[in-house]
């Protein structure tokens, strides 16, 4: 291998554009492994559960309008608020964030695609199996209706009748086996598929703030599915793991739950930072501020996120002692945020911008997340204090609190990023006027939708209710919440006009349309099938910027076939070359034997046995060796 300027020849592009083109067709698209295309699906099917998701949280603003309503009964309204909270927690927030690697990654990196391309199609089809399950129990009256965090022994075999809550269990297993996928393959493409050159305090801040994220998800994820796992074993076959007449423990079921439900607000939040600490360079026009403490502050916070789950049970009688070390760990974990924020403010506050730059969208996008997060943190820090919390437990006070720290702290800057690699996605940008109306409408929305809920919780209302008396005092601060919903909705919509529009008429964006520093610009937009014809060699954290002229390439991988490059852990110098699995239609069969399976164990255990055939059968096929001639 070695680094020279020479680019390949017009012949070896078209060569490349033959091995790594999908195949023509339906059948092609189902068999598709290129992490473009995986990651676009990702996204779009995301914003789909977005757009659902949304239209299930204004149905219940609707109800809570007025005191005593009777829009949605008593059952329709607990099944529209569980599809809600599992579908922006499961199918949109996590999702949508590993969506934004999976097709960013290899770009910035320097690779022609992800690691492991078969796991991540099987991963997207499980993903959409999980989302089409939960929604069209929806629409047959089997929804669950036992919260997003399916507390037993409300979810239990005693008062959980039915199958709703055993829907909602093996949803999660699908969601969680998908999350899985993908975060294993993005481990292994920023270990070992770094461009060369690039050490490990040369990657991008996002490529960093996804290693840790798919840390966070590899080791706080199997708590979730083993603790859904034992729900339905439970209801389904007759253990007790969380029967207490028989020696189980229900608080066993919050410890597993939420030993991954506070990691996720993180597996969340972290990418969101990734991408303001990739975008605000390219606007301030200058290097980031504070790169190696961003690195320790993206580590230090995924170290922390495991610290802190007995916070949300501060309320069922654990001891002193235990609840005191839990209390000084949420309020550490303000310390790494708190110096990203002012590593961020450094950037700002030494910017070089050329005219216009600090007005673009996705910059009034991250100054809205400042405000917001920030809020969101220091409510964070609050209910973090014992006393505080038990008076502010299942309030809206928490409603508003975790809203402005998902909302405010991750799908601002998703909606910031959106407007950044549009053009890269597309090869269009998206409008700016149309994207300042869009972040007016949402930052202001926002707002006036969720902070007068603060005031709602210190008056007493509860979450997860669906109606209350007048003389309670809420009405008129429930009205003007639902109205300002209504505003919030008016900025999805607008944006979701703003993407159809630019997708049919978008003004062309060019390759580089903001002079960025990344890599993901040293290729065409949108990106060839194979990324780079001749992969880029790093000499700097912004090889864009570096000053030295034309990027050097590396050259090397064949031209005929899938190839991509391996380098070391660390350094990231050429170490082989090694086969990029082709199209393959075997990961759609795998996925749709295993939701057979799934889906099937919900009714009958034997679905286990039986849909383990189909499902092996799909494995063996997947991985059936090839010969040197078939490979080439």
């Amino acid at each position: 291998m070695s680094a020279q300027p020479a680019l390949p020849t017009a012949a070896e592009e078209a060569a490349l554009a033959r091995a790594w083109s999908r195949r023509p067709g339906f059948w092609g698209a189902l068999a598709a492994v290129d992490h473009k295309v995986i990651g676009r699906r990702y996204i779009a099917t995301a914003f789909v559960f977005l757009l659902l998701g949304g239209l299930a949280a204004l149905a219940m603003r609707w109800q809570l309008a007025t005191p005593e309503a009777r829009w949605l009964t008593p059952d329709l309204y607990n099944q529209l608020f569980t599809t809600h909270g599992t579908s922006m927690m499961f199918l949109f927030a996590v999702p949508v964030m590993e969506a934004m690697g999976v097709y960013l990654l290899p770009l910035m990196l320097g690779t022609r695609n992800i690691a492991f391309p078969r796991l991540n199609a099987f991963s997207y089809w499980i993903y959409l199996a999980g989302g089409l399950l939960l929604w069209g129990s929806l629409l047959i009256d089997m929804a669950p209706d036992v919260g997003w965090f399916a507390y037993v022994p409300l979810a239990g075999p005693q008062y959980g009748a039915g199958k709703r809550a055993d829907i909602w269990a093996q949803m999660v297993t699908f969601t969680e086996l998908a999350a899985l996928a993908v975060a294993i393959s993005i481990v292994a493409t920023v270990f070992k598929q770094r461009a060369p050159g690039m050490a490990l305090d040369r990657m991008p801040l996002f490529a960093w703030a996804m290693l840790v994220t798919a840390f966070a998800i590899i080791l706080a994820m199997p708590a979730v599915m083993i603790g859904s796992t034992a729900m339905i074993l439970d209801r389904l076959v007759g253990t007790h793991f969380y029967n207490p007449a028989e020696g189980g423990d229900v608080l066993l079921w919050q410890h597993l739950f939420w030993f991954f439900g506070h990691p996720e607000v993180y597996i969340i939040f972290l990418p969101a930072v990734g991408m303001i600490s990739t975008m605000l360079p390219t606007f301030c026009r200058r290097p980031v501020f504070g790169y190696l403490p961003l690195v320790l502050a993206l580590v230090g916070t995924g170290i922390l996120a495991f610290g802190l789950w007995v916070h949300h049970m501060f309320t069922t009688g654990l001891p002193r002692l235990g609840e005191s070390f839990f209390t000084a760990s949420s309020m550490a974990i303000a310390v790494p945020s708190g110096l990203q924020i002012f590593c961020w403010l450094a950037t700002l506050w030494r910017a070089e911008p050329r005219p216009g730059d600090l007005t673009r969208t996705p910059m009034l996008f991250i100054i809205g997340f400042f405000a917001t997060f920030i809020l969101g943190g220091m409510t964070g820090v609050m209910v973090a204090a014992v006393p505080l919390d038990t008076q502010l437990h299942d309030s809206y006070f928490v409603v508003a609190h975790f809203h402005y720290v998902l909302v405010g702290g991750a799908v601002f800057p998703l909606i910031g990023a959106l407007y950044y690699w549009f053009p890269k996605f597309t090869g269009r940008r998206l409008s700016e006027a149309r994207g300042r109306w869009v972040a007016g409408l949402l930052i202001l929305g926002f707002n006036l939708t969720f902070f007068p809920m603060h005031w709602l919780g210190l008056a007493g209302m509860p979450r997860r209710v669906y109606t209350y008396p007048p003389e309670m005092g809420w009405a008129g601060v429930n009205l003007f919440v639902s109205a300002s919903a209504l505003l919030l909705a008016a900025g999805f919509l607008l944006l979701l006009v703003d993407v159809a529009l630019s997708l049919r008429r978008g003004a062309p964006a060019g390759d580089n349309p903001w002079d960025a520093g990344t890599l993901e610009w040293a290729t065409s937009s949108p990106p060839p099938p194979y990324n780079f014809a001749a992969l880029p060699v790093v000499r700097t954290a912004a090889p864009l910027w570096d000053g030295n002229g034309p990027l050097p390439v590396a050259t090397g991988l064949a031209t005929d076939r899938r190839e991509v490059l391996l380098t070391t852990v660390l350094a990231a110098s050429p170490e082989t070359r090694e086969p990029s699995p082709e199209d393959s239609i075997w990961p759609f069969w795998a996925a749709l034997a295993t939701t057979a399976l799934l889906i099937g164990s919900i009714f009958t255990p034997w679905a286990v046995v039986w849909g383990a055939i189909p499902t092996t059968a799909a494995l063996v096929a997947w991985f059936w060796p090839k010969t040197a001639e078939e490979d080439r």
